[in-house]
């Protein structure tokens, strides 16, 4: 038996050097040391030995043992090395090698319009106001002198939520939130998201962007609207171009009024742009209806004021030759980044 304890020695030894991964290792580890191990029915079968031999049997039996787990531990131990020192080359980066190029985002054509002309008002002494975009029919369209019968007011032209609520129609709701909460001197500007039942078209969208501007003060005439407006126009399109106001109606303006700029595509001589007039129409103004202003509880006798508004995806348009408003809405990145 004990012949046999150092035959098992011998072997293990000689294929545990042999031996190359954790699977091979583990494999003899059950062999000699496992429940049906070689080394295991030896020790079982020291029952039928003698008192003598059980006692010399036994230590070499125990040797053995210990001088095996010894030469796994080591094998297990160089193994997982070696199989940790090959995961490392195989995952090798190549610092040589050339990155991979992040891609570098651009704004929005909206975005840069939006702030364009926010950058104009603000030089000018304007400051930004906000408001929700979903909005009570009292601030979108009674406290700004629209009647019930006004056809904006319409189930076919507004995104209704309750009989009260609804998605607003412009951002002069803002306008209003701001007379009822700040006392004159007011000069606002309020940029935004807007949505109206349109379909979906070269020159339409459900969902829309306005930036609408409020001064009120002591002694505002429609002269001061008409100066800031041209610097307006000049600041935005440039130093040559000229302003043209030609009488309209809204409701919540008195005296109203259009507003054209001379075409920056031709200078006014006549092109595409323009329809051959040399004129594009650029947004809507007015002095504010008393009506408004009473809404806010502002003294009418007091303090007059002017107010503004324009679309800015057709600011937008104009500006960068875009004929189809729906292109500012696919997020093509092909369309998007020729504003960089």
């Amino acid at each position: 038996m004990q012949d046999q304890l150092n035959r098992i020695l011998e072997e293990a030894k000689a294929q545990l050097a042999k031996a190359a991964t954790h699977a091979e290792t583990e494999e003899i580890r059950v062999k000699v040391l496992g429940k049906k191990g070689e080394l295991t029915q030896i020790l079982r079968g020291m029952g039928k030995l003698s008192p003598e031999e059980k006692k010399t049997t036994g230590q070499l039996a125990n040797k053995v043992r210990n001088e095996i787990e010894t030469i796994l531990n080591e094998k297990f131990e160089a193994v997982k090395a070696a199989a940790k020192e090959a995961q490392f080359k195989a995952e090798k980066i190549d610092v040589t090698e050339p990155g991979k190029p992040a891609t570098i985002g651009v704004k929005h054509p909206l975005t840069i319009t939006i702030e364009e002309i926010s950058r104009v008002f603000m030089n000018m002494g304007f400051s930004i106001a906000e408001g929700p975009e979903v909005e009570t029919v009292f601030n979108n369209f009674d406290a700004l002198n629209a009647g019930p019968n006004h056809p904006a007011r319409d189930m076919t032209d507004t995104f209704y939520i309750t009989d009260d609520v609804l998605l607003r129609t412009q951002t002069s709701p803002v306008q209003v939130r701001t007379l009822m909460k700040q006392k004159p001197p007011i000069k606002v500007i309020s940029p935004g998201r807007c949505f109206r039942c349109d379909t979906p078209d070269a020159t339409h969208s459900p969902m829309f962007h306005q930036i609408e501007g409020l001064v009120v003060d002591e002694g505002i005439t429609m002269a001061d609207l008409k100066g800031t407006l041209d610097s307006f126009a000049k600041q935005l399109f440039g130093s040559k171009t000229k302003t043209k106001f030609r009488p309209h109606h809204f409701p919540f303006t008195e005296p109203s009024a259009e507003m054209d700029v001379s075409c920056f595509k031709c200078g006014g001589k006549g092109c595409r742009v323009c329809k051959g007039s040399g004129w594009i129409e650029i947004l809507g103004c007015g002095m504010v209806h008393p009506n408004v202003l009473k809404v806010g509880g502002i003294d009418t006798e007091k303090y007059t004021g002017f107010a503004l508004g324009m679309g800015v995806e057709r600011v937008a348009m104009l500006k960068y030759g875009v004929d189809d408003i729906r292109l500012f809405y696919e997020n093509d990145m092909r369309f998007i980044n020729q504003f960089k």
